[in-house]
């Protein structure tokens, strides 16, 4: 069995009737607390169904997966591809909360998830990445759905440091064309998130037939553009979004950007006073 396309729910499926008992109560579990089980050890997910680890491991390897690692991203891409809404709405923490205990709830998974991003980040691929970022002839940031709006974050502010970069978006079909004649060495950032669009991923196969540089922010390893891309950073996360958590890919791009500034050293100063002068000639902004 092909583990990286295989679908978690088609594996089970398939190999159902075959299972002892508790096999299945392990296939259960999995499908109906995917939230719970995707962030489990052997031990834990044995402790969880009343089972022993040897018999989590002999589950496993029925469903045709070499290592629980991979159950694990087979899980992970069944949550972050195949779960709806409403779905998403029945794993949702439904439990009645004050306003101040909601907030604080809201606010301690959105750290979590940051923490998480922390944790995994690879800096020496970030480094490699603000290269790209300074030395293209342009760079288009593209998003869509859920993901424009942290690209359309991303090029507002990189367009304060440098010149050429464009906001676009994976739902406008004229993107096709922006993307057929830009540079040869410009680079593309394309933003995705969970459920991920197939417009983004058209996107990713026309950058890689252009010979383009593809840079990829996403919140998963599953994310289905990982194929098409150059450079990849996730910002993971650690609960599964109802309608989405873009906290983590926004703080990533902070970081990216704020660097980025950091390494265009000289440069930055006369790109940032022509801004200036044409927002005072043009009355862009309030001042009194």
């Amino acid at each position: 069995m092909d583990n990286a396309i295989t679908s978690l729910n088609q594996a089970i499926k398939r190999h159902y009737p075959n299972l002892t008992a508790k096999g299945k109560q392990l296939a259960e579990f999995t499908l109906s607390n995917p939230e719970k089980a995707v962030f489990m050890t052997t031990r834990q997910l044995a402790a969880a169904v009343k089972v022993s680890e040897a018999t989590v491991v002999r589950f496993v390897r029925q469903l045709e997966y070499t290592s629980y690692g991979l159950f694990i991203e087979a899980l992970k891409k069944l949550i972050d591809t195949e779960l709806t809404l409403i779905d998403r709405s029945r794993l949702a923490d439904s439990v009645v909360r004050s306003d101040d205990a909601e907030l604080e709830r809201i606010a301690n998974q959105d750290i979590e998830n940051i923490r998480a991003m922390l944790k995994s980040i690879d800096l020496t691929e970030t480094k490699k990445i603000r290269k790209i970022l300074r030395e293209a002839a342009a760079v288009n940031i593209i998003g869509a759905r859920l993901s424009y709006a942290p690209a359309f974050y991303m090029g507002w502010t990189m367009a304060k440091i440098r010149k050429n970069v464009n906001i676009l978006s994976g739902s406008d079909r004229t993107t096709i064309d922006r993307l057929i004649f830009t540079p040869p060495k410009s680079a593309v950032v394309v933003i995705a998130t969970s459920r991920y669009p197939n417009e983004l991923i058209r996107m990713g196969k026309l950058v890689k037939r252009q010979k383009l540089k593809l840079i990829l922010l996403t919140d998963s390893s599953a994310c289905p553009l990982i194929q098409f891309s150059d450079h990849v950073l996730i910002a993971p996360l650690k609960t599964i979004p109802f309608l989405g958590n873009p906290t983590s890919l926004i703080c990533l791009i902070n970081y990216l950007v704020h660097s980025l500034a950091a390494d265009m050293g000289a440069k930055l100063k006369p790109h940032q006073e022509k801004l200036e002068k044409a927002y005072l000639e043009n009355d862009i902004l309030f001042n009194y």
